[in-house]
């Protein structure tokens, strides 16, 4: 009877971590999408320049400010490195959310930009929302989480009836 119990408990707490999902992906997309617009607006001026003067190559302009021999350009090359390799790191986390539902929580639960994952961490507040995706995503984890177990439950049952078979030894009697 602990047993069934113990599946009921663990397919209720896989159903409310499931329904948790929907929830969590939609504030990490929000997350993104705000830094994304923060520095689209900070690059904005250098993307302009690097319009008109390099072909919109960021690269080429951060080149031009390292090779000049202007001393505020060539001091100013690592800032300015800095925020293009930013722009571009949240530009691909930003194309990465306008995918489909599934691969978005995916690439959330395999590839998540660290900084907008542990910001999402620390800001979220666990909701219960019922509604059809969200009752979705908790049912399909529920009942994924119980098969799991009950297949590691089968499998080490029959890994101790394997191992406590008496084996039998072939004895060789000799013959005099």
């Amino acid at each position: 009877m602990f047993g069934a119990y113990a599946r009921l408990v663990i397919f209720a707490a896989g159903l409310l971590l499931g329904i948790q999902v929907p929830a969590f992906v939609d504030q990490y997309k929000n997350r993104v999408a705000a830094h994304y617009l923060e520095v689209s607006a900070n690059i904005a001026g250098f993307q302009a320049t690097a319009n008109e003067l390099f072909e919109g190559n960021l690269q080429a302009l951060v080149a031009y400010y390292r090779n000049s021999t202007d001393p505020v350009f060539s001091r100013d090359a690592n800032s300015l490195q800095t925020v293009v390799a930013r722009y571009e790191r949240i530009s691909a986390e930003h194309a990465a959310m306008q995918q489909h539902p599934i691969r978005v929580a995916a690439h959330i639960a395999i590839a998540a930009d660290q900084e907008f994952l542990r910001e999402t961490f620390d800001a979220y507040g666990y909701t219960v929302p019922l509604n059809l995706v969200a009752v979705g995503w908790g049912m399909a984890l529920a009942v994924l989480l119980i098969v799991f177990i009950d297949c590691c439950w089968f499998g080490c049952k029959r890994c101790a009836q394997w191992l406590g078979k008496p084996r039998h030894r072939h004895t060789e009697q000799v013959r005099s």
